[in-house]
């Protein structure tokens, strides 16, 4: 009788993760994973138990991927407010068949998923939770090498911050003209190295 294949989990897991971030949780059939993970339906369960645990570990890669970006933002040039404005001019520059330069994963599952898929969702507000305490905790460093007021709240900058990364994500996605793209960066960049302490 002939073996089965062995399967690498981190290949298995980037395909998942690329087709559940362009499908979406709902739109993803067992037909669309075969075909993506390159497994058959009971070599899938038996690695990943079901659709939900395999979608849940997904978004985890997903976090993690997105954690580590912003971690390495520090800035070789001791400026956490520069590098905070240029990870948005990045994102804005030219790029546009970047496949990274789709709206949040994490976002799109907060909308996707229903209360069936509490799981689902609590894990996803939880990774944005936590990707804002990475982003506030580079205004913290900003605020202690001086780049901004003592006074300032890291946490609402942070906030204001991952919704300008998100509202750029959504636009996109949705395709808006390269230009466009660049100067709402240039915008959301310049937003945050005004904030610089005079």
């Amino acid at each position: 009788m002939k073996r089965a294949r062995p399967y690498d989990r981190d290949a298995a897991l980037d395909a998942a993760l690329n087709l559940f971030w362009q499908k979406g949780y709902h739109a993803t059939s067992l037909k669309d994973l075969e075909g993506a993970l390159n497994m058959k339906p009971g070599s899938i369960y038996a690695a990943f138990k079901s659709k939900e645990s395999l979608y849940l570990a997904a978004l985890e890669r997903y976090f993690d991927r997105s954690r580590l970006g912003l971690r390495g933002l520090a800035g070789d040039d001791g400026s956490p407010l520069q590098a905070l404005a240029d990870a948005l001019r990045r994102f804005g520059g030219p790029a546009a068949d970047d496949a990274d330069r789709r709206a949040c994963m994490l976002v799109k599952t907060l909308l996707d998923t229903t209360a069936d898929e509490r799981l689902i969702g609590e894990r996803a507000r939880e990774y944005l939770d936590a990707l804002k305490a990475e982003i506030a905790g580079l205004f913290d460093q900003a605020k202690s090498v001086g780049e901004l007021p003592a006074d300032a709240d890291t946490s609402r900058l942070a906030a204001r911050y991952q919704t300008n990364m998100s509202a750029l994500r959504i636009e996109a996605q949705r395709g808006t003209d390269a230009c466009a793209l660049a100067a709402l960066a240039e915008d959301m960049a310049r937003e945050v190295e005004d904030l610089r302490a005079k």
